[in-house]
């Protein structure tokens, strides 16, 4: 009976130090499980995205100026929202100041969340001239916006899509009640934001980024307009 005792101990201490170390990873880093799940299907999504982007802007004539460039760019940006399905690729992000670039998928439910950032599918395309609201995980399936906290006023985000590439400037950024449902409405005017859950570990309230946009690059040029310009 001893015997059994003492290597029961044994092993509640062995399975306490692993659970703290796993809890230790999760807590600095993220879920390391969930990670080479999310890791196999960013690979999926890449390849997938960058397929789309072989296929050809949607409808974006590549010069123009003005309200007609304007013009394009909202007619392709609507016409990439009508044809994106429920968990397709849909972009490439890119934070330089958090060394990420993850392709964002058309969603936020549960299963698109799993698979990469994803588009509130309330929120508008990039183009459109409104609110773009992209949430991801901070502590699983990639944990993308783990350190969207570290973000700075003035830190460049792109948004890279098979009509245009924008790039933002962060502006700020708040906290916010989960249950709070006002931030997902547009003020009407091109606006992007990203949302992860705060604290980490809860989803009590979110945390939320916002950015400007700045300029934008049709595809097919390699000059970047000022977003004004649209």
């Amino acid at each position: 009976m001893r015997r059994f005792t003492r290597i029961a101990g044994t092993l509640m201490a062995v399975a306490g130090v692993g659970f703290l170390a796993w809890a230790l990873t999760v807590w600095q880093w993220q879920d390391p499980f969930t990670a080479a799940l999310n890791a196999l299907e960013q690979r999926q999504l890449a390849g997938d995205f960058d397929r789309r982007l072989d296929e050809g802007s949607p409808g974006l004539a590549a010069s123009g100026s003005g309200d007609d460039a304007r013009t394009a760019l909202a007619r392709a940006a609507v016409r990439w929202r009508k044809t994106s399905e429920r968990g397709d690729a849909i972009a490439r992000i890119r934070i330089p100041a958090l060394g990420l670039s993850k392709i964002v998928v058309n969603g936020t439910d549960h299963r698109s969340l799993r698979r990469g950032p994803g588009r509130y599918l309330g929120s508008a395309m990039p183009g459109e001239g409104e609110l773009v609201y992209v949430a991801g995980h901070r502590t699983t399936y990639g944990a993308p916006f783990s350190r969207i906290d570290h973000l700075r006023k003035g830190d460049r985000i792109t948004l890279e899509l098979p009509f245009a590439t924008f790039e933002y400037r962060v502006t700020g950024s708040r906290i916010v009640d989960a249950a709070q449902t006002s931030v997902l409405k547009s003020k009407g005017h091109e606006q992007l934001v990203l949302q992860a859950c705060h604290p980490r570990f809860f989803a009590s309230h979110r945390l939320l980024v916002y950015a400007r946009p700045v300029r934008v690059t049709p595809r097919g040029t390699d000059r970047p307009v000022a977003f004004r310009s649209y």
